[in-house]
């Protein structure tokens, strides 16, 4: 853990001395909220209602989720760039644990994710978003939905890490860390409600662990859910958000640590 730390304060540190990362990392899920609110906000319809303020207060969950999956892109590059650079090999001939190197380098994208997500919070505050806007809820179930979305990005840049382990260089890693995350966003309860899908694609997005969580993060917000479903992840989010999370954490980080330590030894 000591070794982790160490590699995460050198990870925050190069943030800080690189602020381009953190402001690019900012501009783009700001554009997302302004972009699908105003844009989209008076044609969808949720629950019968094509409110806007109802698609509002029903899009942030998504928006929140979406965030914190695309920091999975930015963690693949960095370790990518690490390799390319031969940092590895510098740290190779230090007596620290293998698996450090990871471990800091995720938990300085999940620092960074959570200034992030405290950025886009203000910001959906200041457009109308509102916790409590369909349903009761209070402060505790509200920072509950923001910990289940920083579990789900630490568990995605795992993810990205064991994409930047199996590249060669940086760009190919932000490429390959976006292709699939489109698909996973996209095909989920997101931004529409699964319902409106195609009877074979409401399975699909139903299941998808990033719809678990945009569900759980609906009710612990007491924002507009989607439509009654018999999928057991629909009915019991919470629980499927923190499963999903965990159990991928625990497969790619074991997958990511083993690849390292084939790629350093």
């Amino acid at each position: 853990m000591n070794d982790s730390l160490v590699i995460a304060k050198r990870n925050l540190i190069r943030m800080t001395r690189i602020p381009e990362m953190i402001l690019f990392g900012l501009i783009q899920p700001v554009m997302f909220v302004i972009l699908f609110t105003y844009v989209f906000g008076g044609s969808m319809s949720i629950g019968g209602s094509t409110d806007p303020d109802v698609y509002k207060n029903f899009l942030m969950a998504g928006i929140f989720a979406q965030t914190v999956t695309f920091a999975t892109a930015g963690a693949g590059a960095g370790i990518a760039d690490d390799m390319h650079k031969g940092l590895i090999d510098r740290f190779r001939s230090l007596p620290m644990a293998r698996g450090a190197v990871l471990t800091g380098r995720t938990l300085a994208d999940l620092v960074q994710t959570a200034l992030t997500l405290l950025v886009l919070a203000i910001v959906a505050l200041i457009i109308g978003w509102r916790p409590g806007y369909a349903e009761p809820t209070n402060f505790g179930r509200v920072m509950a939905g923001f910990g289940l979305l920083l579990l789900l990005g630490y568990a995605f840049t795992w993810i990205g890490a064991l994409i930047g382990l199996s590249v060669r260089t940086p760009e190919a890693a932000t490429s390959g860390g976006l292709i699939w995350l489109f698909p996973v966003t996209f095909i989920s309860n997101a931004f529409v409600d699964s319902s409106q899908m195609p009877s074979w694609l409401q399975p699909i997005a139903e299941w998808n662990p990033f719809s678990a969580t945009v569900q759980a993060c609906r009710t612990l917000f007491g924002d507009p859910g989607v439509s009654p479903s018999d999928a057991w992840p629909m009915q019991y989010p919470v629980w499927a958000s923190l499963i999903y999370s965990v159990l991928i954490v625990a497969i790619f980080r074991t997958l990511s640590v083993r690849k390292y330590r084939r790629a350093d030894g």
